[in-house]
């Protein structure tokens, strides 16, 4: 059971004026403290950005609308604190093996991806 869940959650729209900006609006937070909210609202913009990367190699248009639902959660196993994390990503209209393999390829780009892989359990789901 986690003692503390941040999500990073909304629609990744094309017209923020700064990152910070769509980032601060989107955040919820359910708990006091910062647990991990910055790291959920960083993975969510970087992954977008791979998708976008990923997208253009593989010739697909991504989704005006396409959002990523980032999760973090902090643990407490008895003083031996540890994360895990779920992205949960929409691409309305995309085939969903073709949504699939976008995220499949953004996941081993993305530089949060690279950073956390082995060291955390995480799950990526395209819903």
């Amino acid at each position: 059971m986690p003692v503390a869940v941040t999500v990073f959650s909304g629609e990744i729209y094309r017209a923020p004026r700064n990152w910070a900006e769509r980032c601060c609006q989107n955040l919820i937070y359910f708990s006091e403290a910062d647990n991990g909210g910055h790291f959920a609202a960083g993975w969510s913009a970087c992954f977008e950005g791979a998708m976008a990367i990923a997208g253009r190699k593989m010739n697909i248009t991504l989704p005006s609308n396409l959002a990523i639902d980032a999760e973090v959660d902090l643990y407490d196993a008895d003083g031996a604190f540890f994360l895990s994390a779920r992205l949960k990503v929409s691409l309305p209209g995309l085939d969903r093996d073709v949504a699939q393999a976008v995220v499949d390829a953004a996941h081993q780009t993305c530089p949060y991806s690279k950073a956390t892989r082995g060291n955390i359990e995480v799950k990526i789901d395209v819903v």
